[in-house]
Order: C-alpha cells, then sequence, then structure tokens
C-alpha cells in the first residue's frame, strides 16, 4: 500500500500559478524539441538554456541543507533547480513515476522549507506533478514536543 502524506498535495490543474506554469511551458518546449529517450542531465542542460531564453530566473543542482533539531547536518539534498527562488523542479527520464520519486521530492521540499514543488518527467512521454507542501499546526506542535517521553 503506497505511504500517504497528508502534508503535502497535489494542485490541480485549474489552480492558477504563472510561476509554475511558466517552468510547465518551458518543459513542454523542450519536450518539443528533444522528445523522449534521453538521459535526464540532457534534458537539465536544455531546459537550463530554456530557463535563460524565458527569463526564468533559477539556481542549478541547489543544495539543500537538512536540520535536525534545529541544527544542520553535514549530509544535504540536491535538487536539479530552484526557480524564482520559491519552486524546486526535480527533473527525471523514467518509464513512469512511482512514489518513489514523490517522496524524494516531499524531503526536499521539507529540508529547503520551500512550499511548493514541480516533478517533471520526461520518459515515455512528457508528465508533471505540482506538489504543495502544507504544514498544518498539528505536526508544527508535534515538533515542539520531540523532546518528551512517547
Amino acid at each position: 500500500m503506497a505511504k500517504s502524506y497528508p502534508q503535502i498535495s497535489q494542485i490541480g490543474a485549474d489552480i492558477k500559478d504563472a510561476e509554475t506554469y511558466e517552468i510547465i511551458g518551458s518543459a513542454m518546449r523542450v519536450h518539443r524539441e528533444l522528445g523522449c529517450g534521453f538521459l535526464e542531465n540532457v534534458y537539465q542542460e536544455a531546459l537550463e538554456k530554456e530557463f535563460r531564453l524565458q527569463k526564468i530566473p533559477y539556481e542549478r543542482e541547489k543544495e539543500l541543507p537538512v536540520y535536525y533539531r534545529s541544527e544542520q547536518l553535514k549530509a544535504f539534498y540536491k535538487t536539479d533547480f530552484v526557480c524564482f527562488g520559491a519552486v524546486i523542479v526535480e527533473l527525471k527520464a523514467l518509464q513512469k513515476l512511482t512514489t518513489i520519486e514523490d517522496a524524494q521530492v516531499i524531503n526536499y521540499l521539507k529540508a529547503s522549507r520551500l512550499h511548493r514543488a514541480l516533478l517533471i518527467n520526461f520518459g515515455s512521454k512528457m508528465e508533471y506533478k505540482r506538489l504543495v507542501l502544507n504544514l498544518r499546526e498539528s505536526a508544527q506542535s508535534a515538533d515542539k514536543n520531540t523532546g518528551k517521553n512517547l
């Protein structure tokens, strides 16, 4: 059975989010030009060129620190892009996305403390997921009680 992440939701296609629409449009242009079958790093390089053409601000292979009890760990995550200083963009070139890739992006959101992410797959067909981190008060209060015996 797939693990559920109640603090994560997928934004519906009807919700207007200009920044993610611009990113998705860039990914569609890359896919239209290259099609399927390339390795992830080819799509990453092409998407970087498209971001420059579209004047989308980005950071490539951004390191995201990980914290434990408010202390930064030596370990870190590295995401493909952070666009507009607020949207994580993780690229894949797989036959099909699974919950493993969802979990990876969820961890990136948690580590970065950003709230929006796009998981874009250039595999057999281009597909994407918009993910939003919605930390509820209960989750925040649970963090405050980490020192208590359960």
